[in-house]
Order: structure tokens, then sequence, then C-alpha cells
């Protein structure tokens, strides 16, 4: 079990799917640079952080919802979560019965040939189980387009997955190094390309590799 000051972003789990030396760079370094698609990204986030709640018969809807877990050791916030009517589930203050806990994301674009959001939301279901003390099998991410839900259910290699990045992200963060770089097509749309620069770093290590080879050991 984690302590309070010792929480780290859920939202790091996006960027440690995406590249371990990016999140690095973000919550290490705290460098930070926007590219089209990561401000479309944060407005879109703003407007669904609003605080506030929606009733409807039912159904109960909380936007801007404040998260954590202590287990996992992670703080964030989610975009909306809907409480359903239930036999069993949770218990909400000033509600009667019990609620069943949806936790629903919005993504711009497209959903990603990787699993990061939905590792996301599976870490944003986690928080939920702790806060609520309820059992949730399935969440939805929104993706801009196609414009529709996509259900994602939190099977245990999600579950598992989700527990290993989030370990893996204590243990960088505790050791406070950035991982060597290591270029692949994916850099190209990083909006830390400019201040990651993974190919003139990839490329002054082959050098640093030639001259210690071409060099005799006697004049190194």
């Amino acid at each position: 079990m984690f302590d309070d000051d010792e929480l780290l972003p859920l939202s790091g789990l996006q960027h440690l799917v995406f590249c371990e030396r990016q999140w690095a760079l973000i919550h290490i370094e705290q460098i930070w640079s926007e590219n089209r698609l990561t401000a479309e990204g944060r407005e879109l986030h703003d407007r669904a952080h609003e605080p506030g709640c929606d009733s409807r018969p039912g159904i109960r809807i909380a936007r801007g919802l404040r998260l954590r877990s202590l287990r996992l050791g992670l703080a964030g916030q989610a975009d909306v979560v809907e409480f359903r009517a239930a036999p069993f589930g949770a218990r909400l203050p000033g509600e009667d019965g019990f609620w069943q806990p949806l936790p629903v994301e919005y993504k711009r674009g497209r959903p990603k040939s990787d699993r990061s959001d939905e590792v996301q939301l599976c870490a944003q279901a986690i928080c939920l189980e702790e806060m609520f003390e309820a059992a949730i099998s399935a969440g939805a991410l929104f993706y801009g387009s196609p414009r529709r839900r996509h259900q994602v259910d939190f099977s245990a290699s999600l579950r598992a997955q989700t527990e290993s990045l989030a370990a893996r992200m204590h243990e960088l963060y505790r050791i406070r190094t950035t991982p060597r770089v290591s270029y692949s097509r994916q850099c190209d749309r990083c909006s830390l390309l400019a201040s990651c620069i993974p190919k003139t770093l990839r490329d002054a290590r082959a050098v640093e590799r030639y001259l210690a080879h071409a060099i005799p050991e006697e004049f190194q």
C-alpha cells in the first residue's frame, strides 16, 4: 500500500505504454510540449473534466470525479463515471439502493493499435473498485471518430497488465533515471520529438561504439 504523498498520476500509464522514455521526460524531467494531437486531446478532456452531476431515472452521471488507489499508488480524474441502479454494488451519498459504476473515457480520433487507452480505463476502474467497494467488469471508451462507444471488458490479463505497468512506473520514478533512446517510427508522432531527439542520440551512440572499436585500447 502507498501513502497519499507517494501517488503518481494515473494518466502517466498511457505515456508509459507509448514509450518509457516519453514517460520519464514528462514525469521525471518535467518536459512537456504540445502538438496538434495533444492540444485537441487536452481540449476534449478539459470539457469532459468539468465537475458536475446529472441525474436521470436509474442513472447518476458524475463528471471530473477524483480517483485514487492506494494499492496501485495512483491518483487521477475520470472523464465520466456513470452509476446505474443495480441489485448490488456501490452506495452513493444521499441515494437509496445500490449503484453499479461504469467509467467512460473520451478520446479524440480512432482506437489505438496499442492498449494504452484500455489500460488507463482499467486503472480508473480499479480506483473506483477500491473507493466504492464494488466490482466493475467493464467500462467504455468514446472515440471522436467514429462517434460511438467501445466497450472494454476488464479481463484478468488487462488487469494484470495494468498492475504491472503501475509497478513499473513506481520503479522508474524511484530510480529517477530516464531510459536510453530507442528510435522507432512512432517517435515521429510524439510531441516531445524535438526534446528527445531520438535519431540524433541514436546516431551519437553509434559513433561512440565505432570509436570504441576503432581506437586502440592504449589510446582510450
